[in-house]
């Protein structure tokens, strides 16, 4: 084939290529002109809406971003499985805005008949993105005597998803103590979350009718499993270490208790 025969076969092809391209475009713009021609503007509104302020638009459009809100939240109704008949619990509510809250804190446990519970009550206050100042008062009850105190202390976020309580109290006739705890949630799954739980307890000086010890009265670490059936109820199990340490270790041997001890437990958490 000679150059100029091969150069009008090259040109043929090029135009059929470009014909088999834009042809279906034009079928298919035709064929929505006649859709677009049919279609119908709604009309306006018979009724149109009144003037309001921007406080009513916000109610009207539910954009309120100060609304007061609230939660309850058991973290552990636990009971223990080695025979020994005790159980535990763990809970904490608070009600506010975002900003400020009423916040309650209730723990305790019953062992050999015993009660031992530990009642707070707080003003929450958000200071920074992730953490809050908490002022308020702790009420000691069950075991020996009551005790009561005033209460402060901060709560977060820290790091690595590490959630700090860190309070400190001023009891009647000079009391003082300080407790620090640390939790950090780790998803296995999307279900199945591992829960390690530290906490130490501090006093100023000992009581011989709470089984307080001075200095170091007594920490706890806790590894608890549970499976989320909802992200409102799982159930649990779990392992507790507890230790007491210095006149709170001679307390409770002369109770005939152990200073040291294991638990296995099982328990739900659960919030509404």
């Amino acid at each position: 084939m000679n150059p100029d025969a091969r150069g009008r076969v090259y040109k043929i092809t090029l135009l059929y290529f470009v014909a088999s391209i834009a042809m279906p475009a034009g079928a298919r713009a035709q064929e929505a002109e006649p859709a677009m021609a049919d279609h119908v503007a709604p009309a306006a509104p018979q009724q149109p809406m009144a003037p309001m302020s921007a406080a009513s638009m916000v109610d009207v459009m539910q954009m309120r971003d100060d609304a007061a809100f609230g939660m309850v939240q058991v973290d552990q109704l636990e009971h223990a499985i080695d025979g020994s008949g005790a159980a535990a619990w763990e809970l904490e509510g608070w009600y506010g805005q975002d900003v400020d809250k009423l916040w309650l804190r209730s723990e305790g446990e019953r062992e050999s008949g015993n009660l031992d519970a530990r009642t707070e009550l707080f003003w929450d206050h958000a200071f920074a993105g992730f953490w809050d100042w908490q002022f308020g008062a702790r009420h000691d009850s069950g075991l020996g005597r009551t005790r009561d105190w005033a209460a402060f202390g901060v709560q977060g976020l820290a790091p690595y998803w590490i959630q700090i309580e860190a309070t400190a109290y001023l009891g009647e006739q000079g009391r003082t103590a300080a407790r620090l705890r640390a939790e950090y949630e780790l998803l296995l799954t999307q279900r199945l979350v591992l829960q390690p739980e530290f906490e130490l307890n501090l006093y100023g000086r000992s009581d011989v009718q709470r089984d307080f010890g001075s200095g170091l009265s007594d920490a706890e670490f806790g590894l608890r499993l549970r499976y989320e059936i909802r992200r409102e109820f799982a159930p649990y199990i779990g392992v507790v270490w507890a230790h007491r340490f210095g006149d709170a270790a001679d307390y409770a041997r002369a109770a005939g208790r152990d200073a040291a001890d294991a638990q296995l437990v099982v328990g739900l958490r659960m919030w509404f």
